[in-house]
């Protein structure tokens, strides 16, 4: 037998104890707890075999788990029929913006979300004048312009408007770079990588978790390795950690995406710093199959002492801005440069012959058919949402490289597109192993109000709610408690979260009760926008944000600060 069983029953031996019948008086004593979720099967998030158990809340704490006879309950929830475990963690979403224009985070919490790890290579700040002007066109259709300019500015803001969820993010590099030298392709001064380090300083003591990358995207992709290297250390000095979006996840002849994984262990390695890797995955057709060779790979460099580990949302497709299709060189400079590059018709022309030499497009106009836009920004637009580009450039008669680039003009570079790219093989892989926790890389959405506007990947509204209901229950790729400790503890673990991914007396109050029988992704590629299935009861810091399957007013939300706000 594996040597992880005997240790996980063990510990739920030990729990079991520890709220055995012998503590109800102690519980008493100390007054009625605010909720009571009796009898559930309790997945504690350690990856023990469950427990049948009661869990008492008081306040924004876990008072006490077992066998809580007679126990006074301001609230009592029968979970009898319910898995009652620990709030689910993203390490990887996309929510800290639009929990400012709606801070119910529903899309979230209804698929039992109850902290969020964000800041993916350019994170909400820091920013300055310049910046913001330059997300114009979103904040004037969502209605909210951020007056802020720090990171503590952000916490501030959030924590005065209210979440349903929690929140902590990483500082984005790629954004400190646009701050400090802008979007062009050029390496720092060592005046301005002097002041870059500051600005990562500085939000590490602000409550930054570490210091995050997006290597595909402008800016980030023009930082060399050895500046990613300097930031990271400032970081590292915090006690935060280096995550990635790395710089290549699939490649043409075999070589990109090991470089680049390399690049993830030389980082770890010369800067002193655990380091995780964002939405792992092998794409591309000529890519399938390698997840395996990439997981291995993590296993070496942990054996040698790094620090690795990675996250993965449970889908084969994958999403960001439709102007990720064309070459970096394009992008360089922001979306006003990037559209009048393409409305200059000699250099359309090279935007138009380097697009077809990518490595990605080497089965194109075939690729044309995987490519599915999602949201818009310009209203005239709004038609080609849930359409395909080969859909599209059809329609009007175009060439789909064409499409592509028309599309962005129209839109500014505001886009969104789903990408199917990926092995379902390669996703199971991932989601068996043991250091790769879970993440949705999207923001939070709803089924009503401005987000009810547009479409969106799946992901953002049933990646949990998948893991357990499709590939636990249906599939069997990994046990309910494994799955619940991949989205537990682990991330707690991996973000330094000493008190929350684990269900025991003492800890947060973030909680979530689902129906194993029935939990499910109700979101799908062609129809989005449906909350998850079979999850009634959700807590955050002891509040219900989910209560009998429907979203309450509580905003009980906090911003989670890193390692180095405690200095």
């Amino acid at each position: 037998m594996h040597p992880r069983f005997w240790l996980s029953l063990a510990l739920s031996a030990a729990l079991t104890a520890i709220g055995s019948p012998q503590t109800t008086p102690a519980v008493r004593e100390a007054g009625p707890c605010d909720l009571l979720f009796a009898g559930g099967r309790v997945v504690d998030g350690t990856g023990a075999p469950w427990f049948r158990a009661d869990v008492c809340v008081r306040g924004e704490r876990i008072a006490a788990v077992g066998r809580l006879d007679g126990a006074a309950a301001k609230r009592r929830i029968d979970a009898s029929r319910l898995v009652v475990a620990p709030g689910f963690i993203d390490m990887m979403g996309q929510s800290e913006y639009r929990l400012l224009v709606d801070g119910r985070g529903a899309s979230k919490i209804t698929q039992g979300i109850t902290t969020e790890i964000t800041g993916e290579g350019s994170s909400i700040a820091p920013v300055d004048a310049r910046m913001v002007a330059a997300g114009k066109a979103t904040y004037d259709y969502y209605g909210y312009t951020p007056a802020f300019t720090t990171l503590a500015g952000y916490f501030d803001e959030l924590t005065r408007r209210g979440a349903a969820l929690n929140v902590g993010t990483f500082v984005g590099a790629g954004g400190v770079r646009s701050l400090v030298i802008g979007e062009d392709d050029r390496p720092p001064t060592g005046a301005e990588l002097e002041r870059m380090k500051a600005v990562v300083d500085q939000a590490m003591r602000e409550g930054a978790l570490g210091v995050s990358t997006s290597l595909i995207y402008v800016p980030d992709h023009f930082a060399s390795t050895e500046e990613i290297i300097a930031l990271a250390r400032v970081a590292a000095g915090y006690g935060g950690s280096y995550i990635t979006h790395q710089r290549d996840e699939g490649d043409d002849n075999g070589g990109g995406l090991d470089q680049s994984m390399e690049e993830v262990f030389r980082i770890a390695r010369e800067a002193e710093i655990p380091a995780e890797i964002y939405h792992i995955k092998a794409s591309g057709k000529r890519n399938w199959g390698r997840m395996k060779s990439m997981l291995a790979k993590i296993e070496e460099a942990r054996a040698e002492g790094l620090d690795i580990s990675a996250d993965q949302y449970p889908w084969a497709a994958s999403s960001n801005n439709l102007d990720a299709s064309l070459p970096v060189w394009v992008r360089e400079g922001g979306a006003g440069k990037m559209v009048a590059r393409l409305k200059d018709p000699a250099q359309r022309a090279k935007a138009r012959a380097d697009f077809l030499e990518l490595p990605e497009n080497a089965d194109w106009p075939a690729g044309a058919s995987r490519i599915l836009v999602t949201s818009v920004l310009n209203a005239a637009l709004k038609p080609y949402e849930g359409q395909t580009i080969e859909q599209i450039a059809a329609a009007a008669r175009k060439d789909p490289v064409d499409a592509i680039m028309d599309i962005v003009i129209a839109d500014e570079g505001n886009t969104a597109r789903v990408s199917f790219s990926m092995s379902e093989d390669d996703v199971r892989e991932a989601l068996r192993h043991p250091f790769v926790s879970f993440c949705t890389d999207s923001g939070a959405s709803a089924e009503d109000g401005i987000f009810s506007k547009q479409k969106s990947h799946p992901r953002a509204w049933g990646s949990a709610s998948r893991i357990l209901g499709y590939y636990v229950r249906e599939q069997k790729v990994l046990t309910l408690e494994e799955a619940v400790r991949k989205m537990t503890s682990l991330p707690a673990a991996r973000m330094h979260l000493s008190d929350r991914g684990i269900v025991r007396a003492g800890m947060a109050a973030d909680l979530v009760a689902f129906d194993p029988d029935t939990v499910a992704a109700r979101a799908t590629y062609a129809d989005p926008l449906h909350y998850s299935a079979g999850i009634p009861y959700v807590a955050v810091n002891g509040q219900l944000v989910v209560d009998e399957g429907a979203i309450t007013n509580a905003r009980p939300g906090r911003p989670l600060r890193g390692p180095g706000y405690a200095r």
